[in-house]
């Protein structure tokens, strides 16, 4: 097993000095630095982050706050937890993920004294594991919102989001446009932020277009998706267009509305809201998407918790970025009833 010492002989220096870079005990010249860091990647050295945590105040490890248990990871998920993941570890800081699903783990957590931070995902608009971090001084950042936009967070710009899917609907002749979202099992009124923003955001649209709404809620599955499709086809057969915030439902949607003889894109038009494309070229017909910014978001939030913890942060950042439309062969002109 490589050693400090191996580390030390291959940049030249004292195995004190890699102590210091390691466990940031002490400054060190930026091209003494650079050498360490080489060393260790070139000799693949692992760093030991119990003894880093006894020879300095802080851990370096930051916990990712999720409710596994109850949200089952999606691709897009994946792409947050990874790119955060990512991002920590070039800082020098080790993420873990942290199924939070009640009060109990939460205590855990924080009386524990493992970690330095959380970043906090899946965040309800109300939502009681922020009020513990606040109360606890636990270091956090967010990667949604709750109803206070004056604590530190990441989030889709779904409004935006939103308003571009109809756009491009609407260029091809759609008005009567309905939206899917997820079924969770929060409370009414307390659901993810990110739901509660993309149906805010879509009625706006329908109020504008002066169209009434068709909101279907279902369960993030391939039943989920055949579900809507159902409910689509019977209660909403007005409905030339949908939009899709519910990613594990895409390809049920497909499959179900194409049971029911409703053929996308000639019958049904359908836009798969904050996923991957991959995701959507997985789907026959291949899905138009707007695709979620995960990587860039997951880096974002946990470079906002590091900066925190680092005291490089003027002020909490507020970032929102808008999905990116890709068009696939789910979206064509609007059928004439």
């Amino acid at each position: 097993m490589v050693t400090m010492r191996d580390v030390a002989e291959r940049a030249n220096v004292s195995i004190a000095t890699v102590s210091f870079v390691i466990n940031g005990t002490k400054r060190v010249a930026p091209e003494t630095r650079a050498r360490i860091e080489a060393a260790i990647e070139e000799l693949d050295y692992q760093r030991n982050v119990v003894a880093r945590a006894l020879a300095s105040s802080r851990t370096r490890i930051l916990a990712l706050l999720h409710p596994v248990l109850e949200v089952r990871p999606n691709a897009t998920v994946n792409h947050f937890l990874l790119s955060a993941a990512h991002g920590a570890r070039e800082r020098g800081y080790d993420l873990v993920l942290w199924p939070v699903n009640d009060d109990e783990q939460m205590s855990h957590l924080l009386a524990g004294g493992l970690v330095d931070g959380a970043l906090l995902m899946e965040v309800q608009f109300h939502d009681l594991r922020v009020d513990r971090l606040i109360a606890s001084r636990l270091p956090f950042a967010l990667i949604g919102r709750t109803e206070n936009e004056d604590l530190p967070f990441v989030d889709i710009d779904f409004a935006t989001t939103i308003d571009q899917a109809v756009e491009h609907l609407r260029s091809f002749g759609h008005r009567r446009i309905a939206l899917v979202t997820q079924r969770t099992m929060a409370p009414s009124g307390n659901e993810p932020g990110r739901i509660m923003r993309v149906e805010s955001a879509y009625l706006d649209a329908m109020a504008a277009l002066g169209e009434p709404p068709a909101v279907v809620t279902v369960e993030s599955t391939s039943a989920g998706g055949r579900e809507a499709a159902r409910e689509l086809y019977e209660d909403f057969p007005e409905a030339t267009a949908v939009i899709l915030v519910n990613e594990g439902a895409s390809a049920g949607l497909v499959k179900g509305s194409r049971a029911l003889g409703r053929a996308v894109p000639h019958d049904l038009s359908v836009i798969s809201a904050a996923t991957t494309a991959e995701l959507g070229e997985m789907i026959e017909p291949s899905l138009t998407v707007m695709e979620a910014p995960a990587s860039q978001l997951g880096r974002l939030g946990v470079n906002a918790l590091i900066d925190q913890l680092e005291g490089v942060q003027d002020a909490p950042p507020h970032i929102v970025i808008p999905c990116t439309l890709v068009p696939g062969q789910s979206v064509g002109p609007a059928p004439v009833r």
